[in-house]
């Protein structure tokens, strides 16, 4: 091609620009629909709701990039934010149901689909690049090159991330094995099923807290102020508690008699004798109150919750509370937000202006023998995909090993002002469970962090109130 023919110079200088510009969009895209579908197999680290990301959805992509630069003025370049939007809110983003997932893949399109990814040193990750080759062979080879099996780094997990997934599996396999075990064996000793649930019966009628008596609890709420808010939260707390603690013990005398001969067996008791024999939850328990891994971790947490509750009704408000304690910890954010509410009622605070604010102290529960002038200090929160530098109150990497970080004493309070936040403040969701959902997500608070926020959304840091 003649260099003096400026029109055919023109062409090759434009066809250079398009090809680089689409091979390297074409193969994010390619690295891109692989890193969101293989992330689903670690979790709620990975995303809180498994979507099924496919084929269609690449193809999608790959159609409205194509038209997008087919479309493209030269001068004005490639419009990132229209690339980013359509990927990260239609595309892909148009399966993605959870706001904070949707700030991952967002965060994801952030990082790959911009100018930053046409200068020979991008990566994806270590040794992850885009090929500078414009021949279909060669493109060809280095994706055949690519590993089989990824790090978690390269997802943006942490290495940690790995032992979740494989005690998640081993896990599956074990629950697996135990669902399929006959119901009618008995154990190795050679007691029967129904002589050990027997005996785990009479063991937890034993450790079963009392029930509450309505007379004196509605006493000691009048004394405190039966129309505060926090003592109408904790009254109903009390009220959800003692029909746990009473369906506990009603199922427990009756199962008693029943292996006894003394009633039927109906369905509800041949689930709880199952269920008991297998470590495992009663249906109905759980239906009532809350998840746990087991049924020894659930009784241990029911007396722990009473433990609480029976403290703040004859002993006082407490100094700190334990937020996993709740049956409804939202409800308890929401009665201190009209608590602090009230008391600046004369400054025209309005409940539906006030926000949530936080600081994490560097404090113990221990250490707390003060209550706040307002809010309130929680304790018993775990970090999950970060660790935390106790002395610098801010997010570090976790430990080689450790999976889950206590956070020291949070105070959290109310403001009557919008949030003030840089890429220096990572906005944390609070779920009760390690189980990511709506139905467990509490609220956010903020942790402070000397690396860009971006870098812990795609960790997938996050707070549970139970590791279990």
């Amino acid at each position: 091609m003649p260099f003096h023919d400026l029109n055919n110079f023109a062409v090759v200088i434009y066809l250079s620009i398009y090809l680089s510009i689409y091979l390297s969009i074409y193969l994010s895209i390619y690295l891109s629909i692989n890193v969101v579908q293989e992330r689903r197999k670690f979790g709620p680290l990975g995303w809180n709701i498994p979507y099924e990301f496919n084929t269609s959805d690449f193809n999608a992509s790959i159609q409205f990039v194509q038209n997008h630069l087919d479309d493209m003025e030269i001068k004005r370049g490639v419009n990132w934010t229209c690339v980013r939007y359509m990927l990260g809110e239609i595309q892909y983003g148009g399966r993605v149901t959870d706001d904070y997932d949707k700030r991952l893949l967002n965060t994801y399109c952030r990082k790959w689909f911009g100018e930053n990814m046409f200068p020979t040193n991008f990566e994806f990750y270590h040794d992850y690049i885009i090929p500078r080759n414009t021949k279909l062979q060669e493109i060809v080879d280095y994706i055949n090159g690519l590993p089989s099996t990824d790090s978690p780094e390269v997802f943006g997990l942490h290495g940690n991330a790995d032992i979740t997934y494989s005690s998640k599996a081993a896990q599956s396999i074990l629950d697996t094995i135990l669902s399929i075990q006959p119901k009618d064996s008995s154990s190795g000793g050679g007691e029967t099923r129904e002589s050990v649930v027997y005996r785990l019966c009479d063991d937890m009628l034993d450790s079963l807290p009392l029930d509450y008596a309505p007379f004196e609890v509605n006493q000691r709420l009048v004394k405190m102020g039966a129309l505060e808010p926090m003592n109408i939260f904790l009254k109903q707390e009390i009220d959800r508690m003692q029909r746990v603690i009473m369906t506990v013990r009603t199922t427990l005398t009756d199962l008693k008699l029943a292996i006894d001969g003394t009633i039927i067996m109906n369905e509800n008791l041949r689930d709880a004798l199952d269920s008991m024999f297998d470590a495992r939850i009663p249906t109905y328990w759980q239906k009532i109150s809350w998840d746990s891994s087991n049924l020894g971790f659930w009784f241990t947490e029911l007396v722990d919750r009473n433990s609480q509750f029976r403290s703040w009704c004859f002993e006082g408000r407490p100094i700190s509370f334990w937020m996993t304690g709740f049956f409804n910890p939202q409800g308890f954010l929401t009665a201190m937000r009209q608590e602090v509410t009230r008391k600046h009622k004369q400054k025209g605070w309005a409940l539906d202006t006030v926000i949530l604010q936080n600081d994490v102290t560097s404090k113990k529960k221990e250490d707390t023998i003060i209550p706040p002038s307002e809010g309130v200090y929680v304790y018993g929160l775990y970090l999950e995909g970060a660790g935390w530098d106790r002395s610098g109150c801010r997010l570090v990497e976790p430990k080689p090993k450790i999976l889950f970080e206590p956070l020291p004493v949070v105070h959290i309070y109310a403001v009557n002002q919008p949030r003030v936040l840089d890429n220096r403040i990572y906005v944390c969701p609070i779920y009760k469970k390690p189980r990511r959902t709506d139905l467990t997500y509490i609220a956010s608070i903020t942790l402070r962090t000397d690396t860009n926020a971006d870098h812990w959304v795609l960790r997938g840091v996050a707070l549970l109130c139970d590791m279990k």
